[in-house]
């Protein structure tokens, strides 16, 4: 298809260029003279000449009006012509215009879109970097719940309140462990640079080594789904029930477990697919970050009640895992 700009020139150089004495005024001067010629003949070989005043008028006529059809015939056509020749000008200004317009309204979405995934990566780096430098004591203060949320084989095994520590012991052995109420609101992520008490959780999150793998795990994926448009604060998963949660733990998979897959929005779904299929980066990701959730989330069901494995399932990283969940086929 021809640019509108291109046929927009031509059109206006056939218009505008200077009018020549065409065809069609050729054939009207051919045809008046021949036909004076004829009735300058008949004039001439008639008998009785004009006939007085009545037959020089219809001589006239006789003369002149072919003549002056001819060339209002040939004036006619001239001015359709004209009026073809600047329909094909206004049509090629029409789509140009068009074109144009199109063009000024798709580059600001373009732009638009760049400009949400630089957003985004830059809020992912800075809050990774407050993350692993702040130092605040207030972020640092433990929750008033101190139920663990995992239980290791250390704290598993240690018989006494106050069991001995030898010398070089690692200060994370000292820490209380993380609470139940701050491993879920970790899991949630700070609802905005005011939550204190979202950043309060995830610093305590990232002290526990085994639940800052899963953090830093769905911290990937959620940067890498926002890029598509994709945030989990815009998918509204079906409810499980907790025994589900609970099968899911201790191993079962398929479609025993498959109302864990509460995921079902379309257009997500197949942006992650299609993404995972495509892009190694984000498919190992996707992988990772599952086997970190499975592997955690295994053991925070064994300390958790059923309300605390709901609240669990709504977070963003739960919903994260049942969007990969789908698509990877965990719940097939």
């Amino acid at each position: 298809m021809a640019d509108p700009k291109d046929r927009l020139t031509t059109v206006q150089a056939s218009v505008e260029r200077p009018a020549r004495f065409s065809r069609m005024d050729m054939m009207a001067a051919g045809l008046s003279l021949v036909w004076l010629v004829a009735v300058a003949i008949y004039v001439l070989m008639a008998p009785g000449g004009a006939g007085g005043p009545l037959g020089v008028v219809m001589t006239l006529l006789m003369v002149f009006l072919p003549i002056a059809l001819i060339w209002i015939t040939v004036t006619t056509l001239r001015s359709v012509q004209d009026l073809r020749a600047e329909a094909s000008r206004l049509q090629a200004s029409v789509e140009s215009m068009r074109a144009a317009y199109a063009e000024a309204q798709a580059q600001p979405s373009v732009e638009r879109k760049l400009e949400e995934i630089e957003r985004a990566t830059r809020s992912a780096e800075t809050v990774l970097a407050t993350f692993t430098s702040r130092r605040d004591v207030t972020l640092s203060q433990p929750s008033a719940d101190r139920k663990a949320a995992l239980i290791t084989p250390t704290q598993a095994g240690a018989a006494d309140d106050q069991p001995a520590l030898a010398l070089g012991t690692p200060a994370e052995d000292l820490r209380p462990p993380l609470s139940v109420s701050d491993f879920i609101r970790a899991l949630q992520f700070p609802e905005s640079p005011e939550d204190r008490e979202g950043f309060r959780a995830l610093r305590l999150a990232l002290e526990d080594r085994t639940v800052a793998r899963l953090i830093r795990a769905a911290q990937d994926v959620l940067t890498l789904l926002a890029q598509e448009g994709i945030y989990m604060d815009d998918l509204k998963p079906e409810r499980a029930r907790p025994e589900l949660w609970r099968n899911f733990a201790q191993g079962e998979r398929g479609r025993g477990v498959s109302g864990l897959g509460g995921i079902r929005d379309r257009s997500s779904l197949a942006l992650t697919a299609g993404r995972m299929r495509e892009d190694p980066v984000f498919r190992d990701a996707a992988h990772h970050f599952l086997r970190t959730f499975d592997k955690t989330f295994a053991e925070f069901e064994k300390n958790a009640t059923d309300s605390e494995l709901v609240d669990l399932a709504d977070t963003r990283t739960a919903r994260a895992f049942m969007l990969f969940g789908r698509v990877a086929g965990v719940f097939d």
